[in-house]
């Protein structure tokens, strides 16, 4: 555990869970992690930081509550994308996430969110991406979402579906905790098959406001 950069089989080792929890954390963005090609690393800074944020809250890692969504998105950050490449869209939800009060620097914003997709893909598979940045310049988190009419296809999703959601966040840079929380959240949320075809069928950015708002069963 000297190296500065581990493995999914060394950081189940020092956190004594399996090799499966911990890629399923990483593949829900639940632990700071990255892919290089294919095989997830961690940086041994960051697990530990993570580790402390979680034992000095007394709160199990992986363990995270309900986010309130009508606090973090407005109806005018929802919006309909017609963009086939992945640059393209993200950089149009980005200036529309731009334009909230939270967001102080655009420019910033719109260069780390590429840069960040450019270490790794935000897709999370069946048809889902959530491009996240953490930013001092961000002064509250804040979130924008995208539907593409159009199949974005270059997104490089694990299981190979092409990107039809892209929900994306923007913290500060001292909400790790939250930031992780939002992460999980949404990652589980578009679990639903039926929260995904219903998103997809919806005839207005009003609709799918609705629908990521409204109170879960």
């Amino acid at each position: 555990m000297d190296d500065d950069i581990l493995t999914i089989e060394e950081v189940a080792r020092y956190l004594r869970v399996s090799e499966r929890t911990v890629y399923d954390w990483a593949q829900k963005g639940e632990i700071p992690s990255g892919k290089i090609g294919t095989v997830w690393r961690f940086k041994k800074s960051e697990i530990e930081r993570w580790v402390n944020e979680r034992l000095s809250s007394n709160r199990p890692a992986g363990t995270f509550g309900t986010v309130q969504v009508g606090h973090i998105l407005s109806p005018d950050r929802v919006v309909f994308l017609n963009h086939s490449r992945k640059r393209d869209a993200l950089v149009a939800l980005a200036e529309k996430l731009a334009t909230a009060p939270q967001i102080k620097s655009r420019q910033e914003l719109v260069s780390e969110l590429l840069r960040r997709e450019e270490l790794m893909s935000t897709a999370i598979g069946r048809g889902i991406a959530i491009p996240h940045v953490r930013l001092s310049s961000v002064t509250d988190l804040v979130a924008a979402v995208g539907v593409s009419q159009v199949d974005i296809q270059d997104f490089a999703s694990f299981d190979d579906s092409p990107v039809r959601i892209l929900f994306m966040i923007a913290a500060a840079y001292n909400q790790h905790a939250y930031y992780l929380q939002t992460l999980s959240y949404f990652s589980a949320r578009f679990k639903s098959q039926e929260l995904r075809e219903s998103v997809l069928a919806a005839d207005s950015t009003e609709r799918v406001y609705e629908l990521l708002t409204k109170a879960e069963d």
